[in-house]
């Protein structure tokens, strides 16, 4: 008989008993989903890990001076002591078509004193309509507003505002050492409180103007830290960067650029880890699914024995009966695919785009530094969605060469004597 013989065959055999065909089919499919969606939720929880460790301050790309790593110095500022031309630098950097927000920074550190409190912190100064487009850690203040250039304000964490007990309006005298030597100290008033979750963050940052703290720190116009990069996929943040480096070289610039890749490596090595995970899972789901196809195949092959004893004794040859079994378990992993995919790529939509919040359930968790909100966010993995159904194929065919071999030793003649 042709190849398409033993196909109709194969497909007629699944028909005999559609409950079972159905059920087991219903098992590789819904391995199929556990598979892309557990995945997909892996790769949608380090996303939102490093979306949210270089989104809420830092940016996925850093600009400094070249000395500026590890100590950030107050004197190591971009361009050294002459400076930059800060607008310039930022519009030539908003210009490379990966990034989608720039903002310069200042920074320092002091004394916050509020009548006999007192707290040590780092202090922020930035450019309030650059900072928002590029952070996320000042868009929701608790109370207040963002500090205003020229009008002596700060916003502070809710955290160092219970420390010091104070509150929008009220007044903090904040010290800092000078890059010319003084001790800058001046009074600032409190615009508004912000609160990320991370205590250590809501602590540790007063937020300034940035033409105020550098009035404080007795630094020049031109003189700053930081310029902090956004980029629209926080993965090409290395290639973002090293196109930088060379557009600002050549601007005589020379500074350091460097990715969040580098500024946090064990983000990058547990991104890593999860990815490790992907064949255990493959492993362990499509195990499952081989002995329950296994199972249902040698059932499926017992109750036909005196069938392959006729197609036996008729002439068939046992490499045909062995081929007509895998040919039927083909056609259930393609049902199983069919159906698999019938649930899981809806599902994989809607969870990508508008996840279930957990938050209810779990809180907010901080993992690697990163805030966490807890969600079933799934990522798209084309690869892994093609992966899942080779491997869905192979497990039906491999769970059916056991019971087709079976089927192929059956003994005609005992067989339909009825021995």
């Amino acid at each position: 008989m042709s190849g398409g013989a033993w196909w109709r065959i194969g497909w007629r055999n699944l028909e005999r008993h559609p409950k079972r065909t159905v059920i087991t089919a219903l098992g590789l499919g819904v391995g199929y989903f556990a598979v892309v969606f557990l995945v997909g939720w892996m790769e949608g929880i380090a996303a939102e890990m490093v979306e949210n460790a270089t989104g809420l301050v830092s940016g996925q790309v850093e600009i400094h001076h070249a000395d500026y790593r590890p100590e950030r110095s107050l004197y190591d500022t971009i361009g050294g002591r002459d400076g930059i031309d800060v607008e310039a630098t930022v519009a030539e950097v908003l210009a490379d078509p990966a990034v989608i927000a720039a903002a310069p920074r200042v920074y320092g550190g002091g004394l916050l004193s509020s009548g006999e409190s007192t707290s040590a912190g780092m202090l922020m100064g930035i450019d309030p309509d650059l900072e928002t487009r590029l952070s996320r850690f000042l868009d929701e203040l608790v109370e207040g507003r963002l500090p205003q250039v020229g009008q002596n304000e700060v916003v502070i964490g809710a955290e160092l505002a219970r420390q010091l007990e104070s509150g929008v309006g009220d007044e903090l005298v904040v010290m800092a050492p000078g890059a010319d030597g003084s001790l800058g100290n001046d009074l600032f008033r409190i615009a508004g409180i912000y609160r990320t979750g991370l205590t250590e963050l809501d602590a540790a940052f007063s937020v300034f103007a940035l033409e105020d703290l550098q009035i404080l720190l007795t630094l020049d116009p031109g003189r700053i830290h930081e310029v902090s990069v956004s980029t629209a996929d926080p993965w090409i943040a290395q290639e973002t960067a090293d196109r930088l480096a060379v557009a600002l070289t050549g601007g005589g610039m020379a500074p350091e650029v460097v990715p969040w890749t580098e500024l946090r490596p064990e983000m990058v090595e547990y991104v890593s880890l999860i990815d490790s995970f992907y064949f255990i899972i493959f492993a362990v789901v499509f195990l499952v699914a081989m002995f329950g196809v296994a199972n249902t195949m040698l059932m499926a092959t017992f109750e036909r024995r005196r069938e392959f004893a006729v197609m036996l004794a008729l002439g068939t040859t046992p490499s045909r009966i062995v081929l007509a079994v895998l040919y039927e378990a083909v056609g259930m992993a393609v049902i199983s695919l069919l159906v698999g995919a019938a649930v899981t790529f809806p599902l994989m939509i809607w969870f990508h785009n508008a996840p279930p919040d957990m938050g209810w359930l779990y809180g907010e968790l901080t993992l690697m530094g990163a805030l966490m909100r807890p969600s079933l966010r799934v990522e798209y993995n084309f690869v892994i969605w093609t992966q899942a159904a080779f491997a869905l194929l192979a497990t039906a065919v491999l769970a059916a060469v056991y019971p087709a071999v079976r089927a192929a030793r059956v003994p005609p003649a005992d067989t339909l004597s009825g021995s």
